[in-house]
């Protein structure tokens, strides 16, 4: 469709202005008292309509103008015979060959030149033009008039050619070349004038698009000859196959035919051909990709072993999948007919799945992939730290042996036949599971009985183990320990009281921060592990000028803080540390943003340097949060970091804290924040859970920066 606007000029104009003539030659009359006001010489009072067309009538008005002998119009066009004379009137065709100019009036009296040139309207106007159809960059002739004021030829759509590319111009024909990019529809001339005279012609002009006869072979091969035959081929600039393949470049291309290698990844689809023209003309049928046909040998295989696939077009195949999502390994040197495929450690029994780079996929059936089984162990019972061998089929596939207890013994030897794995501290009696690199896992039939010698634990006295403090260890037959090391391997050298059922020990001061476990060992050599616990307490404040909230400023009320209800002071000296604290208000909430804003008088403005600094606050969790899908974001200065479950890991799945404790988080941990955190912006601290929980029994105090 043409998108400028027509101007049509098909007429010509009514006179719009007189045009002044001269007097040439006035004879009056000699006689004084002759004051009549009469003449007998010819007088010219005006002419037109100006600009008047070739071929149009041009009128004279005027006297006596039944005395002009002829009319001369520019160049030198002498015209004697009119369409009407009379004494007022005369007129005449204008020659089309007439040019602009003065006219002159031959008179008896001499001759009479108008005062002003004569102008011409010069409508250009299409007639015709042959072929009717033609093809790009063949001779088209358009026949009408005054084409000889044409500068531009535009075809459907704005595929344009200037005058300087026509073969050849006349007022009554053209001649061009139709442009590649020409269109079917209208054609159009134009004066090329800033504001132009655009004539469409009225009948469009149909131009040759390049037509399918055969795509072949059809199913092809990817990567293999394509061959497509048709007529006016060699118009086509870029083919595009299935899976948006566009290709521009041709083994050979010729009018009737066009050979292109297929790209590997091409899917399915039609093929379009595509000219210059842009107009894209799509084949009736779809092209399809080949398919490879395998067969698997054999169909029992190990992890980490070959199968060996056998069939036609397999270099096609460019990923094989096993069940499980596990992908195996094409070996190098493979044909068309066979390939090896290494069986990946994660693959399991089920179907493998062959797959091409056009999409395509086929199936090579059920495969079973071998599994460890085992007959047996020795000896039957152990103490931990030595090792016990087992035995059975395909144990090289075994990554971990584990212990009832959920340990994980160290595997020392191993065979297709054997394995030997040592016997964990804190293993306890039971079934040792094998679980193979894909993830499998198989148990002994019998039990596996750990001997020791090792006390019997009951519990701890404390709710943690507070660095610098006591902790008091309950049960029987613990005079048999010798020694007990704490979290970061440290070994502790201070106890109070040890009798058969209790011992007190004075734990670490470099003991690790969080939950852990104590290593015990007896006089015998012998080891064991105690139940986890929580170690910490709470840590003092070292630069009171790094808090950032510790709920004690003055003024310090839920009018300038955004908690929205959830959130509460609190200064009961039983339930708190020292002066107020925050506690949770809500008994059943999915979340809350406790934002501060930096605009008080009572917050103290805290700027440090991220790299070398902590962030730490005292937490007290009295009622377990009972939603496990739970987090807590710090906005610092308008930065979020997530500390997760306030930075804990609760393997009892209590979710709860022995008390009040520091938690730590480093803040070089943190990518997002920058390198020296403001004291402007926001602060503060946001809650999320999956479902709601009671956070009445959530109480934080002294928030606060730490130079490391």
């Amino acid at each position: 469709m043409q998108t400028k606007f027509f101007k049509y000029i098909t007429r010509a104009m009514l006179i719009s202005a007189l045009c002044l003539a001269s007097f040439g030659a006035v004879f009056t009359s000699c006689d004084d008292d002759d004051d009549d006001g009469m003449t007998t010489g010819v007088v010219l009072e005006s002419f037109g309509p100006m600009p008047i067309a070739r071929g149009a009538q041009l009128s004279f008005i005027g006297r006596n103008l039944d005395q002009v002998t002829a009319i001369v119009l520019p160049s030198s066009l002498e015209i004697t015979e009119f369409g009407t004379k009379s004494p007022g009137l005369i007129t005449l065709t204008v020659p089309q060959n007439a040019v602009e100019g003065f006219v002159v009036l031959k008179t008896p009296q001499g001759e009479i030149k108008t005062k002003t040139e004569i102008g011409y309207m010069e409508p250009i106007s299409i007639e015709s033009f042959t072929p009717t159809s033609i093809k790009a960059g063949q001779e088209l002739t358009i026949k009408g008039d005054y084409l000889n004021l044409v500068k531009e030829v535009i075809f459907t759509d704005r595929a344009a050619l200037g005058d300087t590319a026509f073969i050849t111009q006349s007022r009554t024909e053209l001649k061009l070349l139709v442009p590649a990019e020409a269109q079917s529809g209208k054609i159009a001339v134009s004066n090329g004038a800033e504001d132009p005279v655009i004539v469409y012609s009225e009948a469009d002009l149909t131009v040759t698009l390049p037509a399918f006869t055969e795509i072949s072979p059809n199913p092809v091969k990817a990567g293999e000859m394509l061959t497509i035959t048709g007529t006016n081929l060699d118009l086509v600039e870029k083919i595009v196959l299935g899976g948006e393949k566009n290709i521009t470049e041709f083994e050979s291309q010729s009018e009737t035919k066009i050979e292109l290698n297929v790209p590997s990844d091409t899917q399915d689809g039609k093929v379009t051909m595509v000219p210059a023209s842009m107009v894209a003309v799509v084949s009736e049928v779809d092209l399809i990709l080949v398919v490879p046909t395998v067969g698997v040998a054999p169909t029992t295989v190990k992890n980490g072993g070959g199968v060996t696939i056998t069939g036609t077009n397999l270099d096609l195949i460019t990923k094989v999948e096993f069940a499980g999502g596990a992908e195996g390994t094409v070996s190098d040197g493979g044909t068309d007919t066979e390939i090896i495929v290494t069986v990946p450690e994660l693959a399991v029994s089920g179907e493998i799945v062959f797959s091409t780079a056009a999409g395509k996929t086929v199936s090579g059936g059920e495969i079973t992939i071998v599994a460890p089984s085992i007959t047996g162990f020795e000896p039957a019972s152990g103490k931990p730290n030595t090792d016990v061998v087992i035995t059975g089929a395909d144990l090289d596939l075994v990554a971990k042996v584990v212990f009832t207890g959920g340990l994980e013994g160290t595997i020392s030897a191993q065979s297709e036949t054997s394995l030997t794995v040592s016997i964990p501290v804190g293993a306890q009696t039971g079934a040792i599971s094998l679980i193979a690199i894909n993830g499998v896992e198989l148990k002994t039939a019998s039990d596996f009985e750990v001997l020791s010698n090792l006390p019997d634990f009951t519990s701890y006295t404390e709710p943690r183990g507070e660095p610098g403090k006591i902790l008091t260890l309950n049960g029987t037959k613990l005079d048999l320990i010798k020694e007990l090391i704490f979290p970061g391997g440290v070994t502790a050298t201070a106890y109070g009281m040890k009798t058969d059922t209790k011992v007190e020990v004075y734990v670490p001061e470099s003991v690790t921060w969080g939950f852990g476990q104590i290593t015990m060992t007896t006089y015998e050599g012998e080891e064991g592990l105690l139940p986890q616990i929580y170690f910490g307490g709470i840590q003092a404040i070292v630069d009171p000028s790094l808090i950032i909230n510790d709920f004690d400023e003055e003024g310090h009320d839920l009018s300038w803080d955004n908690w929205g209800g959830q959130v509460a002071l609190g200064s009961d000296p039983a339930l708190g540390i020292s002066g107020n604290y925050m506690v949770g208000a809500n008994t059943a909430i999915n979340g809350w943003s406790w934002i501060w804003g930096c605009n008080h008088d009572q917050l103290p403005k805290v700027s440090v340097m991220t790299a070398d600094h902590v962030l730490k606050m005292d937490i007290n969790i009295t009622k377990p949060l009972l939603s496990t899908d739970y987090s807590f974001t710090m906005k610092l200065a308008g930065t979020d970091i997530s500390i997760g479950k306030l930075g804990l890991e609760y393997p009892d799945g209590s979710h709860s804290t022995p008390g009040w404790i520091t938690i730590t988080f480093d803040l070089a941990d943190y990518d997002n924040l920058p390198e020296t955190i403001p004291a402007s912006g926001d602060w503060g601290m946001t809650y999320w859970a999956s479902t709601p929980n009671d956070i009445t029994g959530l109480y934080i105090d002294n928030i606060r920066f730490e130079k490391k």
